[in-house]
């Protein structure tokens, strides 16, 4: 075996790469005769082979039963035992820029997807717009040139969250992307029962089907194409890009995974770390030498919990844990379709999450995205107080940070963060044809965007120089194609990190960290300094000692940043979302929407968060029976609601357990009339809301703590509220559609906003 960190780059290019030339590169471990005749084997192979990715969401390095893991994943575990297992994988930090790399084979931020894609930046910020450069086409584009038929199930998650919507613009969905059918939801996450679908260029309905769950439906769906590719194309290849929503928060599964749990985590976090580090020694996931690190200083060791907090911990992460075991399962169902099919052994399955596990559930846990991403963290009452909810539609679940440093034992920190804890990836390649020691580890330095250019040497297919007439970017990836035959392979031998003004490097076995305060200059950023060949797990800071060694990192950062467009730095993160450059959908003050318009996905709607605004709602009632939902924005965690019951006006803005109402204090008139809801702001994230009918005041409110950065996890409904309801007073009504006519709903936005803007290095 060779050593943890290889100290040189691979030589070889995938360009002008035949099948035959790939696969003896591959095998040049093997004697000569086997290696002649594997090589005309594998060669033929190689050019019928199909691909499929799986990502994986926020699933940490320990996470699977063969990186360590306690949880159940029978399937993956297959994958493992007969491929390969890459305990030296990374990824970006954040899930778009992953994503970006592992389509394109290249570095995120020079394909425009530096940060997620809910964060345009503006045009100061080309690296970070949320849209893949069409200069850099992705691998299904390019396999589509190639003859493969293109398939992509379940997250994207790489296109501007504001064109999510339903009439476009579309150049940056799925199919557009070289994708042939698509299914799946196109924003960041997703409630796991009432998903907002996507199927190719049109927005569905939420399903009504009790029994549906996303990760089954997503794999239903993957191996349904699969199997009419194969029978009515059966000499033809096929690729699949399966992104899973699991196990992004919310954490939802049936009832009986998460009771297949019961007891195991008991002994808390602090035990199941060490357990699953101990384990990985044993599995030879992590060297020998390796040091557990030391406890995030703001997770509480498990001993000093009440017996509350570990109760409801516990549960939390066994709803984590029954997710990923539902996961494994579905994955065991495309495994047992492509056997089926006799599409197994000439499948090259690569399997790999897309950053390291999240510490968005803060210190207890949430029951609720909305909350998270909008920095409100619960009490531990709150969320307890959903306890027979959990993994259900009626909680959206997250557990507690504590559990997402287990998930990523043996390292430090989180995803979105430069440290291990945040990159460093549990990586699975599955493909008999070419790897020649199943079950072996691999210890070479890898990097997300190194997989496509991989598979396009195994395949023999060189990059185009144009794709639809648009002359290509170089791939930026380096093949490791060798490292299927040959242990010591050599690995990549340089790789930069960037991540909301984080940043990273690593070079020949030692890796600097930059320290940023958010908001501090960049250049006045402290550094650190880690031999990861010696130190697995970043434990022992050597700045100090090897201040060259250090400079030699700093200076090499920022000449891989001036080559991968890194610059400029911006320190924003979730402020991102209050981001709305002048050339995008929303950055107007005047929004129509019509009936009949399909749901309009939260980060399409109209920006109102902390700023007044106006909305006006012409309707007419035939009878005093006309009642419904006017409009409605959110579900079961927040949002607000217009609605008619019982001939009164109803307003709901909901945070949460906090519910402000207003009741008309008079009837709405049988016949023509304007509803009215206006919004005046009284200070930051406060403000007056007022209910109108006809222009007369007939309630009023007092509105504080009002959501800072994200109204809701569901879109904006006119006339109905479709998959979860805002308001509870209507949860038994199912969309409760409005009776009555309404043509169009009116938002007039005034000019108080106090948005920031992101500054520039």
């Amino acid at each position: 075996m060779g050593n943890l960190f290889s100290s040189s780059i691979s030589k070889l290019s995938v360009f002008g790469t035949t099948a035959l030339m790939a696969s003896a590169f591959a095998l040049s471990a093997c004697s000569p005769d086997d290696e002649i005749e594997a090589s005309n084997r594998n060669a033929a192979s190689s050019e019928e082979a199909n691909v499929i990715y799986i990502m994986l969401d926020d699933t940490g390095f320990s996470d699977l039963g063969s990186f360590g893991s306690e949880i159940r994943t029978p399937a993956m575990d297959e994958l493992a035992e007969n491929g390969l297992r890459f305990n030296n994988a990374h990824a970006s930090p954040l899930c778009s820029p992953s994503r970006a790399a592992l389509l394109t084979g290249r570095n995120p931020h020079e394909v425009g997807v530096g940060t997620v894609t809910n964060f345009d930046m503006g045009p100061e910020f080309p690296n970070k717009r949320g849209e893949i450069n069409p200069e850099a086409g992705t691998i299904a584009e390019v396999l589509k040139e190639n003859d493969y038929s293109t398939y992509a199930t379940g997250k994207w998650h790489l296109a501007p969250t504001d064109e999510t919507n339903p009439a476009g613009p579309y150049n940056n969905w799925p199919l557009q992307k070289g994708f042939d059918q698509y299914y799946g939801f196109l924003e960041d996450s997703s409630d796991q029962y009432k998903p907002e679908l996507t199927v190719d260029n049109t927005h569905i309905p939420s399903p009504e089907n009790e029994d549906y769950h996303f990760s089954e439906a997503i794999v239903e769906n993957a191996n349904q194409y699969i199997s009419n590719h194969a029978s009515i194309h059966p000499d033809k290849n096929f690729f699949l890009y399966l992104a899973f929503g699991a196990q992004h928060a919310p954490h939802q599964v049936p009832k009986e995974y998460i009771d297949a749990y019961d007891g195991v985590y008991d002994q808390g976090w602090d035990a199941i770390r060490e357990a699953r580090f101990e384990k990985q020694k044993r599995l030879g996931i992590i060297p020998e030498n390796t040091q557990l690190a030391p406890r995030d200083e703001g997770v509480k060791p498990w001993e000093e919990l009440s017996d509350e907090e570990k109760k409801t911990y516990v549960r939390l992460q066994q709803t984590y844990a029954g997710f990923l075991t539902h996961t494994d399962e579905q994955i065991g169902k495309l495994i047992d379709n492509l056997k089926r099919l006799d599409r197994y052994d000439n499948t090259m399955i690569v399997l790999l999450s897309d950053n390291g596990a999240s510490a968005g559930g803060y210190d207890h846990g949430s029951s609720g995205r909305a909350l998270s991403y909008n920095g409100m963290s619960q009490t531990i009452e709150s969320i307890g107080s959903r306890y027979d909810h959990f993994g259900s539609d009626q909680a959206g679940t997250d557990y507690p940070k504590g559990w997402g440093q287990v998930s990523n034992t043996p390292f430090n920190f989180y995803k979105n963060t430069a440290y291990e804890g945040g990159s460093h990836i549990p990586m699975l390649i599955h493909y008999p044809d070419l790897i020649q020691d199943p079950g072996a580890i691999r210890n070479q330095y890898v990097h997300v965007h190194d997989i496509t250019p991989t598979v396009l040497q195994v395949l023999g297919i060189s990059p185009p120089e144009e794709i639809n007439g648009i002359g290509q970017m170089p791939i930026s990836g380096e093949s490791f194609m060798d490292t299927f035959g040959n242990p010591d392979a050599e690995g990549r031998k340089t790789q930069h990190f960037e991540v909301s003004g984080q940043r990273a490097i690593y070079h020949d076995g030692w890796k600097a960290v930059a320290l940023h305060e958010k908001g501090a200059p960049f250049e006045e950023d402290e550094w650190i300094l880690f031999n990861v060949e010696e130190d697995f797990s970043e434990t022992t800071d050597l700045s100090g000692e090897y201040p060259e060694k250090l400079a030699e990192l700093k200076e090499l950062w920022h000449e891989e940043a001036e080559k991968y467009n890194v610059y400029p730095l911006t320190d924003f993160f979730v402020e991102g979302l209050l981001s709305i450059p002048d050339d995008t959908v929303r950055a107007k003050d005047h929004f129509v929407y019509y009936s009949g318009m399909s749901t309009l996905t939260d980060s399409a709607a109209p920006p109102i968060l902390d700023r007044s605004y106006d909305v006006n709602i012409p309707i007419e009632r035939k009878t005093g029976d006309d009642d419904g939902v006017l409009l409605a924005h959110g579900g079961v965690e927040a949002g607000y609601t217009l609605y008619i019951r019982n001939n009164r006006l109803f307003y709901e803005y909901k945070v949460g357990d906090q519910i402000n109402r207003i009741t008309s204090d008079i009837e709405v008139p049988v016949g023509q009339s304007v509803i009215s809801y206006r919004f005046e702001k009284t200070g930051s994230y406060e403000g007056t809301g007022t209910l109108y009918i006809d222009d007369k005041k007939v309630g009023e409110t007092q509105l504080k703590g009002t959501q800072p950065y994200k109204i809701a996890f569901e879109g904006l409904d006119v006339g109905k509220d479709t998959a979860h309801p805002v308001s509870r007073e209507y949860a038994d009504q199912g969309e409760f559609e409005f009776k009555g006519e309404l043509l169009h709903v009116e938002y007039l936005l005034g000019d108080d906003a106090e948005y920031p803007s992101p500054s520039g290095y």
